[in-house]
């Protein structure tokens, strides 16, 4: 584990950095709103029909773009509320000093709209010189880790930090440091796989969707070795809809498989109960945090599936989580709002 000995100015000004790199750097989405659909609503929607299901998706695939908001009132937020509920994360700075004072600060960063912007092709998701020079300088101070959706070994030649922890594929690929600050320098870094059953499976279904896909003009296919990514970011909306039936094509063949909902992208994963709230708490149990109260744990993230980790540091009563995004959103846990600004 990374100790974090620096004098409070140090631990102030780094922790800043980190803060204001993060909420401040990404390009802001286009001047418009943004609707979010309750994950409950649409679970019972994919269990009425194969139609309601396949508008389901399409509808969730609406409320993931930023240009797809409406000005009726019924749905969009109220800025003023949303913001006094969700204060910006730097407006609150002394606040996050204060709460963690005599702590030892944990970093958990998601990579895409967070670290890097996002882009039109995900292979070109790069984050500045800038980021990564603020992103090494968090990591000497304080434990720092990756988690991303993104498969692990991408996510690394983004970031090209080895001092970092890795939780890929949403948590499934989870590789520490392989020189860590302690005593034992010489033991294995910890590697975890909770999924490895289904890279077979998902290797399948990958060369399935990309031969399904193929006729989507802009579609990608992701394989992100334990998920598989469906971009649909340039793909024409009045193509979703023919898109969502191609990958529910495919996936109705995999019961063992489930859809998850992004930034722009499909998401297929394994059934078993893991996601990024999930490899938060295995990264703090694996860093001597899982049964004490001297860590302060700060998650950033822009995603829906940041959402499960931002649930967990609500339900834990410890640390803050902060949201990467210009407008309010609906089904959020325990976050901090902040405009990005460019």
């Amino acid at each position: 584990m990374v100790a974090a000995q620096n004098v409070i100015t140090d631990r102030k000004s780094v922790l800043s950095m980190a803060i204001t790199v993060t909420v401040s750097a990404q390009k802001p989405p286009a001047p418009h709103g943004y609707i979010s659909i309750s994950r409950k609503k649409l679970l019972q929607n994919l269990e009425i029909s194969a139609g309601a299901r396949l508008n389901a998706w399409v509808d969730s695939m609406r409320a993931s773009s930023p240009t797809h908001i409406k000005s009726t009132p019924s749905l969009a937020y109220d800025q003023g509320s949303w913001n006094l509920q969700h204060p910006s994360a730097l407006e609150m700075f002394e606040q996050i000093i204060d709460a963690s004072k005599g702590k030892q600060i944990v970093m958990f960063l998601d990579y895409d709209g967070t670290l890097s912007p996002i882009v039109e092709d995900p292979d070109r998701a790069f984050m500045s010189k800038k980021m990564r020079k603020t992103v090494r300088k968090v990591a000497k101070c304080f434990p720092t880790a990756i988690v991303s959706g993104r498969c692990r070994d991408k996510v690394y030649k983004f970031v090209k930090l080895a001092e970092l922890y890795y939780a890929g594929s949403h948590g499934m690929d989870i590789k520490a440091p392989e020189k860590r600050s302690n005593s034992n320098r010489d033991s294995e870094p910890v590697r975890f796989q909770p999924a490895s059953e289904f890279l077979p499976m998902i290797d399948e279904v990958y060369k399935q969707l990309v031969d399904t896909t193929k006729s989507t003009p802009g579609a990608k296919v992701e394989n992100n070795k334990f998920c598989v990514s469906v971009h649909f970011r340039c793909v024409e909306e009045k193509k979703w809809s023919e898109l969502a039936q191609q990958v529910r094509s495919v996936l109705k063949e995999y019961p063992k498989l489930r859809l998850t909902q992004g930034r722009k992208v499909l998401e297929i994963r394994p059934t078993i109960k893991w996601d990024k709230g999930k490899a938060l708490e295995f990264l703090l149990e694996s860093l001597g945090y899982a049964n004490c109260n001297d860590f302060f744990p700060v998650y950033i993230g822009d995603d829906r599936t940041d959402e499960d980790a931002f649930k967990i540091l609500r339900d834990r009563g410890q640390g803050f989580g902060i949201l990467v995004s210009k407008f309010p959103r609906k089904q959020v846990h325990h976050i901090l709002y902040k405009n990005p600004m460019r």
